[in-house]
């Protein structure tokens, strides 16, 4: 075994986190064009980030045998999608956000998940 189940959770907390933080950065750069633009950008990384901590939580809930850790990662990853597709779908049509600065947003935290596996130093 190559990587052990806590230095897994300290991984997946660390991606939540840095999420969460390019969320509030992405938000910021939204600012100069309108406060529904910022909200807009910040709620499209924060899905991200609420589904990712989502499928954390499923996969790390307890230690289990190979099977159900398999099932336990499918149920979390539709979870995720779920949360962002679901999310994604409130921000445009039930609050009518701008669709350009949530998908930057969405963008701008799949980023971070992406360099934070690349970089998990």
């Amino acid at each position: 075994m190559l990587n052990s189940l806590a230095s897994g959770r300290r991984l997946a907390l660390r991606i939540v986190l840095l999420q969460l933080a390019a969320a509030v950065i992405v938000g910021l750069a939204f600012l100069p064009l309108g406060r529904r633009e910022a909200v807009a950008a910040a709620a499209g990384a924060v899905m991200v980030a609420l589904g990712t901590a989502i499928l954390s939580i499923r996969f790390f809930s307890g230690l289990v045998g190979a099977g159900m850790a398999l099932s336990r990662l499918l149920t979390g990853m539709i979870l995720k999608w779920v949360v962002i597709v679901g999310g994604l779908i409130a921000i445009l049509y039930q609050y009518n956000l701008p669709p350009l600065a949530a998908i930057s947003g969405l963008v701008a935290a799949y980023a971070v998940y992406l360099l934070a596996f690349r970089f998990k130093g």
